[in-house]
């Protein structure tokens, strides 16, 4: 029996479901703004969270769906398909993931236990870009997902290395009109290879002499941005040895879990990613990770770690496996 098809016949019941808008200042000056959808049902309630990034889009969330009614998780998730303003990115998954934690809860399993798995400690990594050195001062075990930046230097890189608490270096090839954006970079793709051995590299172009710079490092190579799909995975101009999983961009439970499972067909590596979430969609990304890739360097890390600067108390990894029904 596949993933899908041991929570697809999951029944829950819906009454309605509301919306709830954060929002939160960052570090690097902007506000991130997401939308919890609440399904209820049965006085139990089940969470999703939308977090598309543009904070316009979310006063455009429909607010009077008709929803109510007894359904399989499969059937609702068939619903969904002919509403046409979620489409099928990170509004779908608020919905989505919102039904399966209401299913979750209405039959009162947690999400392990609704796959016949175990919910395992979470390890994560830190992601940042703050020097990593000013978080080991207060948190000398940290491990850390670091974005490349164009000015990195073999010399700088060398200091990473001595640290030994980078995991994945994100190079940020397939952003377009971000903030983030990095134009790939054959030098620079060359010396994070050398310079830092061991670590997972994300997101790297494979043309324009990138890929022969990445030579030796074959299995080190991972995917993020352009994964939404096991068809976009099959798509990949390479079998990467490493996938970043981030359950948000696939849009349906269905999609999710496919993907999921052709990775552990296949041996590729998995780890968690998150997209800034401010509310329930964190603990979510972060139970994912404790039924399918605990021990990755999953860039889960409670959302604390967004709120500020770097400073004693926080929690630290792995974070204990989460008790209780839901998602």
């Amino acid at each position: 029996m596949s993933l899908w098809e041991k929570v697809a016949n999951l029944e829950l019941r819906a009454d309605g479901y509301s919306l709830q808008r954060r929002e939160s200042p960052t570090p690097s000056g902007w506000t991130r703004v997401t939308t919890t959808t609440r399904l209820e049902g049965d006085g139990v309630t089940g969470d999703g969270e939308d977090v598309t990034y543009e904070a316009s889009f979310h006063d455009e969330i429909p607010d009077e769906l008709m929803l109510a009614g007894t359904w399989s998780l499969e059937d609702f998730s068939h619903f969904l398909d002919g509403i046409d303003e979620l489409g099928e990115g990170y509004r779908r998954w608020a919905f989505e993931s919102a039904a399966l934690d209401l299913a979750l809860r209405q039959n009162e399993l947690g999400l392990g236990e609704a796959l016949g798995r175990a919910e395992r400690p979470v390890r994560f990594v830190v992601s940042t870009r703050a020097a990593p050195q000013r978080w080991l001062e207060v948190a000398p075990a940290l491990e850390f997902k670091l974005d490349a930046e164009e000015d990195w230097d073999r010399e700088l890189l060398r200091r990473l290395r001595e640290l030994d608490r980078v995991r994945v270096v994100d190079l940020k090839a397939y952003y377009r009109g971000t903030t983030v954006d990095l134009a790939p970079d054959p030098e620079l793709y060359r010396a994070v290879a050398e310079e830092l051995p061991g670590v997972v590299i994300e997101d790297a172009w494979l043309e324009d002499g990138c890929r022969e710079a990445l030579a030796g490092a074959e299995d080190r190579l991972s995917f993020d941005a352009p994964v939404h799909s096991l068809s976009d995975l099959d798509g990949l101009a390479i079998e990467p040895c490493w996938l970043n999983v981030k359950p948000s961009r696939f849009g349906t439970v269905r999609e999710l879990l496919d993907t999921i499972e052709a990775c552990e067909e296949r041996g590729i590596a998995m780890y968690g990613g998150g997209q800034y979430e401010l509310g329930p969609g964190r603990p979510q990304i972060q139970r994912l990770a404790s039924v399918f890739y605990p021990d990755g360097p999953n860039d889960v890390a409670p959302s604390v770690y967004n709120e500020g600067e770097p400073r004693e108390g926080l929690p630290q990894s792995p974070l204990p496996p989460r008790e209780g029904p839901g998602l």
